[in-house]
């Protein structure tokens, strides 16, 4: 069994035992999302499935990334005013991301983890949580510029 293939039966177990039903068009947004490198929108998610599942509307595709979330499979990264994007990998991780074509790359750096505790002890927050990003320009993006 690959590991997305392991990942996606874990995903539909969470599912299933918090009572979602497990719909073609809801197996098939999660196996996109695991599959995905790219941390993509709804929207994305849509266009990319759509010929698929010529009925599934963008609103499914809200509704099924809500309840992904609500069950803990997947992060939702707001950026603004700009569409929201989805990540499976739920662990700590940053995302480096290009300024030219947005895309956004995981990386770990397990050192940052002291940065909560830091910022509780010098500002009296009850601090839960952090998210670092770094932008720049991605290497495709570089050999272009050259």
């Amino acid at each position: 069994m690959t590991v997305s293939n392991s990942h996606l039966r874990e995903a539909i177990d969470v599912l299933k035992k918090t009572g979602v039903r497990i719909t073609p068009q809801r197996h098939a947004i999660l196996e996109f999302l695991i599959n995905a490198d790219t941390h993509p929108t709804a929207d994305e998610i849509y266009r990319a499935l759509e010929g698929n599942f010529p009925n599934m509307s963008v609103a499914t595709v809200y509704n099924n990334l809500r309840v992904f979330r609500e069950a803990g499979l997947i992060k939702e990264l707001p950026y603004g005013d700009s569409s929201s994007r989805f990540d499976f990998s739920t662990s700590e991780h940053y995302h480096a991301i290009c300024n030219e074509c947005g895309k956004i790359v995981d990386f770990h750096y397990p050192g940052l983890d002291e940065v909560e505790h830091f910022a509780s002890s010098v500002t009296g927050y009850e601090v839960n949580k952090h998210r670092l990003e770094v932008y720049g320009t991605c290497p495709e993006c570089q050999a272009k510029l050259k």
